[in-house]
């Protein structure tokens, strides 16, 4: 019987080693793969402040980085969206006004019609988002912030006819864009006309509402398709080719300030990055496991436990049976 409670005793000690064991392996294993110790408070003991205090500021560092490149990437789509616009007004002021000058019909309709494609191109490029976010919209993100060409060219081909003189176009011109009561900002553009984003744009920037207006015009100004107080008068379309070159220069002047904001943010992640390097060896110092030795200690530990394993099998065989053999 003192034999069997023996055995029992040490098959129960065995039991309890090879979980430890198991254990530490779990431990030493991890610390092999990471190069790090898995128990920083006993590791470090009384410096574990100096180490967390390293692990706060890495932390800080990796969500600094992500609201960076969220910005980073929201300036992006804003400034390929910007040179899309530039890039489809391809010269219409010049030709417009080359047009004009020659009393050229021809050329005048094919302005004509190219402003109009333009103007669909500004339309659908102003309703660019990222993620779930309208970036034109100002402040009403989940807004599509642009309406209808067809309603813009309606609203300002009304304000053509309805006009006594050029000059009373130029004005309601002026007024439909530029006030807040005025067609563009209630029938057309479904924004804010401001944003607390200092990144962002909005599609009620004068440097877009010059161009629209003089698109807009220049789209009209198509010889027996468009509308007469436009098309036939050559003073209302020289002043819609010049307003579309002011716009291309606000429009310039627009993608310049967005990049030297992307200039800023692509600095500011190379100084995280210089941070985080000089952090990290740092914290590395503190805390790191020499992967080689807890490697080594991995197999002696994985050793004794298969050691362990086949005592406890043994032990599990014996009897009295087989102690009296």
């Amino acid at each position: 019987m003192r034999i069997l409670h023996s055995g029992v005793s040490l098959a129960a000690k065995l039991s309890q080693s090879t979980a430890d064991l198991r254990e530490q392996i779990q431990t030493t294993s991890q610390e092999a793969v990471t190069g790090r110790h898995s128990d920083l408070t006993a590791h470090l003991s009384g410096k574990i402040g100096g180490a967390m205090l390293s692990q706060k500021a890495l932390d800080g560092i990796e969500q600094e980085r992500g609201q960076y490149t969220l910005r980073s990437s929201r300036l992006d789509v804003v400034q390929r969206s910007l040179t899309v616009i530039n890039d489809s007004l391809d010269g219409l002021d010049v030709q417009m006004l080359a047009a004009l000058g020659q009393n050229d019909r021809v050329g005048q309709t094919s302005v004509a019609r190219d402003a109009r494609a333009a103007l669909e191109t500004a339309f659908l490029t102003l309703n660019a988002r990222h993620g779930e976010r309208f970036l034109f919209s100002g402040d009403a993100t989940s807004t599509v912030p642009m309406g209808s060409v067809d309603d813009l060219l309606s609203d300002i081909g009304q304000l053509a006819t309805n006009a006594a003189t050029p000059a009373d176009f130029e004005a309601a011109l002026e007024t439909y864009f530029n006030d807040p009561a005025g067609g563009w900002q209630q029938n057309i553009y479904n924004g804010t006309p401001a944003s607390s984003d200092p990144d962002a744009v909005t599609a009620a920037d004068p440097a877009i509402t010059q161009l629209v207006s003089g698109l807009a015009v220049l789209a009209l100004g198509h010889p027996g398709e468009g509308v007469p107080a436009i098309s036939d008068t050559p003073d209302t379309l020289k002043a819609a080719a010049l307003q579309v070159s002011s716009g291309k220069a606000s429009l310039t002047d627009l993608r310049a300030e967005r990049g030297l904001a992307q200039n800023q943010i692509s600095r500011a992640l190379e100084t995280l990055d210089m941070e985080e390097t000089v952090l990290n060896a740092a914290f590395n110092q503190m805390t790191a496991r020499d992967q080689y030795e807890a490697a080594s200690e991995l197999k002696i530990l994985e050793g004794n436990l298969e050691a362990s394993y086949l005592l406890t099998t043994r032990l599990a065989n014996l009897s009295l049976l087989n102690y009296l053999r």
